[in-house]
């Protein structure tokens, strides 16, 4: 029997043409996600934001991940972003049936909401989450400036969600703005990303962190060393904390979250061990 991990770590993608030179060297004759999932135990899915797999997809995700993966996709932008949570059963039915397949491998469902979703639509957000089956763990994440001010807004959202055991995201993107570059791929991320107070809540078991670190990856060690501290800390009362790294471009994510591990220290299980690199490629770690 296989032991639990003490929390969960992943990526925003299981391919990218960039880890063929560190996360999968070595690995050739394999699939890019049975590869991934041989260090990895989670993906932050976002694909399904936009619409939902085929059936094969699912099937063929299911036999070529390893059986303590866990998936984590995000709920579609139709549910979110177009109805605003508002008469979303046969969509929200038809997410929950298409990943159903997946049976153990389906791990943290979670719910990106617009900056447009105020305060004043909490009580929208909690008719949804009483939609919400059992048996499934659940984030959300907010980017309405209200709901990081300290004040109200953000305690009624951290009440409604420890109520219903829902999971806060912290989508970290202080390093990406502490360090602006004039580069194309930095200023993309720049209008994509919100810059947005940090609210590290834990409203329910399982934690759930998004972090971006800038090109340079070693220019996120202070925020690094932040999260490192609070993951032992969670881990300690017992939550199982989800943690997804990115970069502006995704070329050095599997190394960021390798970093954090490092600073996490020995002793908790999660990421695996990389397949050893050939000596020229170990010049990158």
């Amino acid at each position: 029997m296989l032991k639990q991990p003490d929390y969960y770590i992943g990526l925003p993608q299981w391919s990218h043409p960039a880890w063929h030179e560190s996360l999968f060297a070595g690995q050739q004759g394999t699939t890019e996600l049975r590869g991934y999932s041989a260090s990895f135990n989670s993906v932050e899915g976002n694909t399904t934001f936009y619409g939902l797999p085929s059936t094969d997809a699912v099937s063929r995700w299911r036999g070529e991940s390893a059986d303590d993966f866990r998936f984590s996709f995000k709920f579609p932008g139709e549910i979110s972003h177009k109805s605003a949570l508002s008469s979303v059963e046969a969509p929200l039915l038809a997410f929950l049936n298409r990943l159903a397949p997946l049976e153990h491998k389906l791990g943290m469902l979670w719910l990106q909401l617009p900056a447009t979703f105020s305060p004043r639509e909490l009580a929208v957000l909690g008719r949804f989450l009483a939609l919400l089956p059992a048996g499934f763990s659940y984030a959300v994440e907010v980017r309405h400036p209200d709901f990081f001010s300290g004040g109200e807004a953000d305690r009624r959202l951290t009440e409604l969600l420890a109520a219903t055991g829902v999971n806060r995201v912290s989508f970290d993107t202080r390093a990406l703005f502490r360090h602006p570059a004039s580069d194309p791929i930095t200023q993309e991320a720049f209008k994509a990303k919100p810059r947005l107070p940090l609210r590290p809540v834990a409203t329910a078991g399982a934690p759930m962190l998004r972090f971006i670190s800038p090109l340079d990856r070693g220019l996120a060690e202070q925020e690094l060393t932040y999260w490192a501290d609070r993951v032992v800390k969670w881990i300690a009362q017992g939550r199982k904390p989800w943690l997804f790294f990115h970069t502006p471009d995704n070329a050095e994510a599997p190394l960021l979250a390798r970093r954090f591990v490092e600073l996490l220290g020995s002793g908790y299980r999660g990421m695996k061990p990389w397949p050893e690199p050939s000596q020229v490629q170990a010049g990158l770690f």
